[in-house]
């Protein structure tokens, strides 16, 4: 069992009064620094993604000093560019019922009843603004013959509400938020720090004060100071090893920073993407998504019968089970994404999988090729077909594509505030790391669109709220919290580099990946989980004494930083593990088969699980401790999540 609470969750800041004027009302109420003292704070955001640039961007215009720090070579390779499908607004467009409300209830919902309901109207308030600012940023958005914006569907909605560039949304998106950072960049607001990592946080007094990173070219460890630090880093699945993510991808940041303190909210909260090309061999380190997009004209089926080998042209449609649309006819092939994956599943389990490896369903657009024509396929989706047949050697106009569910978004991570300030004073967190609108599953389309609002238009307004109260460069790396942090920092790296074992750094990260998929995937067993709890110290153990880190730290050594992303990844799949044995329930991508209706649907315990864990370090090894905040659904009522 875990821990006792020890102490109340920290005060949600959740502003009063109708769920439609909290932001308003938050705004009006917020703290202001005029334009002449912003100039006197500095920023630290971690993160050149769409979160971390768009906030970097402006806040920079806003006159605050921002300095940026990212991994890669350019904030362009930044994962956000990986997002194909689109990202979700409310203008109502096609004039089809679609509304500000209606997306908020919908992205409850969809994370079936485990999300604030305040963050999430703010998210669906936002979304309209998102889009004017990404147009007049110059986002190439499809658009309708007459000039207007298209739109398509998404899983989990039955309007079409998703603004999408062709299959690369994510990548133009990502274009528009660097062209004002590098704007900001160029005029000096913004120095940027490319092939950076950040290996640890600095706390002063209990307050976020800065960050320790590595200089990926030279190997230097130094310091950064700042008046308040901004997390924009991403999500942790590649903690799974397998999964849609860049290799890059990973949870250092975050989980550096919950061993100082933060609290870790909902980590169990993993969601599993039905659309993934399937696996095709162990040497695969990544796997490939194929958008959600495709699900508006493709139909998901597998052959009726057990072990049927037949090609698929060969299976006539009274044998075929078009299991989505016979299970969920209201949505059918648009079900979520958490549902569309267990189904999945569930008729590979009974032996009705395709391919080699029997891991797999049929995504079938013939039906949309006779109605539309070939080439109107070719114009919506063409760049993800020729990416489908430069990995598979298969023409999906042919012959249907191949899927398979994969880890593809976390919807845990770091507790925030309604200013997305952690319980760590001055530590901000947006985008994936932070837990704060998705609940237990992210609709489709929902990422960009929160990675932005947090960007562009909630941390501009709520940052003073913490700046106002603190003294602009009362802190700077001469500070004796800098220096224990940073001795910490080389312990931990020359000892890394010291071990000189047998095994190499991805045979761990494979060993524990699959492991978690295998304990803590689509489906999760008590049984399994406590399995897992028991040989996950074992292995850190034995990674500890035995990983190979080849070369040294003055230099270049992506070993080196691959082996302190795993070594994190080994404590965290511990706080995993224990969120997802402690919540005695399924919901959204939780989900325990214990808890399931007789058709295997998932059983929600609101009496007992209607909270945010957030969890608190003890120690390496050391059992958690939780921390509970109770949601409240005054807007939404709280009904067993249907899509039938």
């Amino acid at each position: 069992m875990v821990s006792d609470i020890s102490k109340a969750i920290p005060d949600s800041k959740i502003p009063p009064g109708p769920i439609a004027e909290k932001w308003t009302r938050h705004k009006m109420d917020s703290h202001l620094i005029n334009p002449n003292n912003k100039r006197k704070y500095t920023v630290l955001v971690v993160g050149s993604g769409l979160a971390g640039a768009s906030a970097a961007a402006t806040l920079s215009e806003l006159g605050y000093k921002v300095k940026c720090f990212c991994y890669q070579d350019s904030p362009r390779r930044a994962h956000s560019i990986a997002a194909q499908g689109g990202i979700n607004a409310a203008k109502n467009y096609q004039n089809d019922g679609d509304s500000v409300h209606r997306l908020f209830y919908d992205t409850v919902k969809g994370g079936d009843f485990r999300s604030r309901e305040a963050n999430v109207h703010r998210l669906a308030e936002i979304s309209t603004q998102i889009i004017d600012q990404c147009v007049a940023q110059g986002v190439p958005f499809a658009r309708e013959y007459g000039g207007l914006l298209a739109n398509r569907s998404f899983g989990g909605a039955q309007v079409s509400r998703t603004f999408y560039a062709r299959g690369q949304t994510g990548q133009q998106l990502l274009i528009g938020a660097y062209s004002a950072l590098s704007k900001q960049i160029a005029a000096g607001g913004v120095e940027m720090y490319p092939r950076t990592e950040m290996l640890d946080l600095v706390t002063v007094d209990g307050h976020a004060k800065g960050i320790v990173v590595r200089d990926m070219v030279t190997g230097r460890i130094h310091s950064f100071s700042g008046d308040t630090v901004i997390l924009a880093t991403g999500g942790y699945g590649n903690a799974f090893y397998l999964s849609t993510n860049a290799m890059g991808c990973n949870v250092t940041a975050g989980f550096r920073a919950h061993k100082k303190g933060a609290y870790f909210a909902n980590p169990c909260y993993t969601q599993i993407h039905p659309t993934c090309i399937p696996v095709s061999g162990s040497y695969q380190s990544k796997l490939t998504l194929m958008s959600e997009s495709l699900r508006n004209d493709g139909r998901v089926w597998v052959p009726k019968k057990a072990d049927d080998e037949r090609r698929p042209r060969d299976i006539p449609e009274d044998e075929r089970d078009y299991y989505l649309e016979r299970k969920y006819p209201s949505f059918g092939n648009l079900a979520p994404r958490d549902i569309a994956s267990r189904a999945a599943k569930e008729v590979c389990d009974e032996g009705r999988g395709v391919g080699d490896s029997g891991l797999g369903v049929y995504l079938d657009f013939s039906a949309a090729i006779q109605r539309d024509s070939e080439q109107a396929v070719r114009e919506r989706y063409g760049n993800l077909f020729q990416m489908y047949e430069q990995i598979t050697g298969e023409d999906a106009y042919e012959t249907p594509m191949r899927i398979f569910p994969a880890v593809h978004y976390t919807m845990g991570g770091l507790w925030v505030d309604y200013n997305l300030m952690s319980n760590v004073p001055g530590l901000h967190v947006l985008g994936e790391a932070n837990f704060s609108d998705h609940g237990a599953n992210r609709l489709g389309a929902s990422a960009l669109m929160q990675g932005l609002a947090d960007g562009y238009f909630v941390i501009p307004c709520t940052i003073a709220n913490y700046l106002a109260g603190e003294t602009p460069g009362a802190v700077t790396t001469g500070h004796e919290a800098f220096k224990q942090a940073e001795a910490d920092v080389n312990e931990r790296v020359a000892k890394l580099l010291s071990i000189n074992g047998r095994r190499s750094v991805d045979s761990f990260h494979r060993e524990l990946g699959l492991l978690v998929w295998d304990k803590c995937g689509m489906a999760r067993t008590k049984e399994g989980l406590t399995e897992a709890l028991e040989r996950i110290p074992k292995l850190r153990e034995e990674f500890w004494s035995t990983v190979r880190v080849p070369g040294d730290g003055n230099n270049v050594n992506q070993e080196l930083e691959k082996a302190g992303r795993v070594a994190d990844f080994l404590e965290f799949a511990e706080l995993l593990f224990h969120d997802a044995r402690d919540r005695e329930e399924s919901c959204g991508g939780h989900f325990r088969s214990e808890y399931q209706t007789a058709d295997g649907e998932a059983t929600r315990n609101d009496n007992d699980y209607a909270y945010v864990a957030a969890w608190e370090h003890q120690g390496v090894g050391e059992e958690p401790r939780l921390h509970k905040e109770n949601l409240e659904f005054e807007n939404v009522k709280l009904a067993v999540r249907s899509y039938k």
